[in-house]
Order: structure tokens, then C-alpha cells, then sequence
């Protein structure tokens, strides 16, 4: 029996079913412009409101850092607290609407793709056993989107915490900065390590919960066994879409870069379009890269263990047992055998 790649199987299924791409892209792309424009409004909004009397105009015209800077404490000092409020209720409502947003799209998502591989006879030979994919409620993706959102916010906090805490090795009287940076980097190094690795197994267990249909807990024990069980598949699926990822960051980079360089000689609208388009052209392909490695994780939970673990049967083991039933070792003696 020949070994399935899933690798191989996830970009064909992004290439031979682009709607998933486009779905991916549609809801991702939903939250975000109506992230940048919620911020948008709020800051112009903020900006109209603050105070700016006689005397901060004068202090401003002066043109003295000194007294600029007394001048921009003083029309920010009333409004800083509104601010505050202000984005803390549009943190709020953004999160309402991603955790929405990515449960109905990965729930559409993740049913394509296995109606996908349970009629592929490559990485399911049995397909015809299997039944459509049942419709479940959104309770359990809704869930585990909330525990991601929850789990950022704790990343954000111990983010905080950790500068507070290296902060009492530099105090006022002998500040130590480079100290500080030294011991806040390795915090800061494990607590992103942490979080994506978290942010990665709920992630997973969304698909869980979708082919599934369990509670949230059953989706997550799942995707921790799934992940144990099928290790060097999920591993290869991972690292070759990671590449992919790094080439596209590499391209990205470079081509932002050259519109860059004729800054003093091309009119300025052009060059802000062209880097906003290369900008999202790469956004578009690491959303299609991220819908071939979910479709390599789908391969991999429908195919057999067979097809997952070798490409080749068993060796047989040797035997390392003595047989009894030999004739050399048995106990009768051996009759001449009469002529």
C-alpha cells in the first residue's frame, strides 16, 4: 500500500477547490476592514473632541519642545480616560465579531473539506462507508474561539506583567536598562512560545469539533491525541506550509521594498497603491497557505493508519522463542524406521 502525503493532498485540494481560499479570505478580510475602520472612527472622533484653548495654541507656536510638550499634556490630560473607555468597548465588540466570524467560517470550511476527502479514494479508500457530514451547532467552534480570544488577552497581561516584574531590577536610583531588556527577552521568548503553541491545539480542535460534533473539552482532548498519535504527518504538514509561508514573507518583503526605492522619483499615490497591493496579495496567499495546511490536516484525521504511519507492511519479527514441537528437542527417541 503506497503512502499518502497530506502535504501533497492539502495544496492539491486548495488548487482544485478555490471557494475555500476565497471563503477563508472573505471572513478574514470582513474582520479586519471592519477592525481598521472601527479604529479609524474612533481616532478621528477622539481627536475632535479634545480641547484645544488659547493658551495651547500659543504654547504650540512657539515651536519650543518644552513648552510644546506642556501644551500636548495639557489637551490630552481630560480625554485620556474616555480614550481608554473607548477602545476597550471596540476591543470588545471586535472580538464578539471575530469569534463569530471564524466559527461560521471554519464550521463551512472544515465541512467542505471533508465532504472533500471522504469522496477522494486517495487518502479514503472506504469513502463509501462514510455518510455526508452531519450539521452541527456552532456551540462547540463559538466556544473555542472565545477560549483563543481569552487565551490573547492573557498573553497581553502576561506580556504586562513580565515588564513590571524585570522593571524591579532597573529602579529609579540605579537604572539598569540593558539588565532589563536582557531579562524581559527570554520571558517574553517563552510566553510567545506558549501562547502559539496553545493557539495552535484550540485551533485544531476546531476541526474536531466540527467533524465531530462534541462540546469543546471533547474537541480539545481529541486534537491533543490527534497531534500525539499522527505527530510526524502533522509535523511535515506544518513544516512545509511554514516554508511556503517564509518564501511568500520573503517575496512580500522585497517587492514592498522596491516601490520604496523610487520614492524621490515616482508621485507618492503610486507608490502607497503599490505597496498596499503587494500587501494584500500577500495576506491572500497566506490565507490560501493556511487553508492547504487545514486541508493537510483533514487528509491526515480521514485517512487510515495504514496510509498515515508507514508506506510499506510490518517486518516480521524474529522469532526469539524455542519451538518444542521440533524433533531434535523432544523427548521421545527417534524409531529406526524399519526397511
Amino acid at each position: 500500500m503506497s503512502r499518502v502525503s497530506p502535504t501533497l493532498e492539502g495544496f492539491r485540494a486548495s488548487f482544485r477547490r478555490p471557494s475555500l481560499a476565497f471563503a477563508e479570505i472573505a471572513w478574514r478580510w470582513t474582520v479586519g476592514t471592519v477592525a481598521w475602520a472601527l479604529s479609524l472612527f474612533c481616532f478621528i472622533e477622539y481627536l475632535d473632541t479634545l480641547p484645544v484653548t488659547k493658551g495651547d495654541v500659543t504654547l504650540l507656536s512657539t515651536r519650543q519642545p518644552f513648552l510644546v510638550g506642556r501644551a500636548i499634556a495639557h489637551i490630552f490630560r481630560g480625554s485620556l480616560s474616555r480614550a481608554v473607555l473607548t477602545g476597550l468597548f471596540a476591543v470588545i465588540a471586535l472580538s464578539l465579531l471575530w469569534i463569530i466570524a471564524a466559527s461560521v467560517g471554519r464550521t463551512a470550511t472544515v465541512r467542505a473539506l471533508l465532504d472533500h476527502f471522504r469522496g477522494d479514494a486517495i487518502c479514503n479508500p472506504t469513502a463509501e462507508t462514510h455518510g455526508a457530514t452531519e450539521l452541527h451547532p456552532l456551540r462547540s467552534p463559538i466556544g473555542l474561539n472565545f477560549l483563543r480570544a481569552a487565551l490573547a488577552l492573557a498573553a497581553i497581561l502576561a506580556f504586562v506583567g513580565a515588564a513590571v516584574l524585570v522593571g524591579f531590577a532597573s529602579p529609579d536610583t540605579n537604572p539598569h536598562p540593558g539588565l532589563v531588556f536582557i531579562l524581559f527577552l527570554p520571558l517574553a521568548g517563552l510566553i510567545c512560545i506558549v501562547w502559539s503553541a496553545l493557539n495552535w491545539l484550540l485551533s485544531l480542535a476546531g476541526m474536531f469539533a466540527v467533524r465531530d460534533g462534541g462540546d469543546a473539552w471533547r474537541a480539545l482532548s481529541a486534537a491533543f491525541t490527534f497531534s500525539r498519535e499522527r505527530s510526524g504527518p502533522v509535523f511535515a504538514v506544518s513544516a512545509w506550509t511554514g516554508l511556503a509561508h517564509l518564501a511568500a514573507f520573503s517575496v512580500a518583503t522585497t517587492a514592498v521594498s522596491l516601490p520604496l526605492a523610487f520614492l524621490h522619483v515616482a508621485p507618492t499615490r503610486l507608490i502607497i497603491a503599490a505597496v498596499i497591493l503587494v500587501t494584500l496579495a500577500y495576506f491572500a496567499v497566506v490565507d490560501w497557505l493556511y487553508m492547504a495546511r487545514l486541508a493537510g490536516y483533514v487528509c491526515i484525521a480521514e485517512m487510515p493508519d495504514a496510509l498515515a504511519s508507514s508506506d510499506r507492511s510490518p517486518a516480521p519479527r524474529p522469532q526469539t522463542s524455542i519451538d518444542r514441537d521440533e524433533p531434535i528437542l523432544s523427548d521421545i527417541p527417534i524409531l529406526a524406521v524399519e526397511t
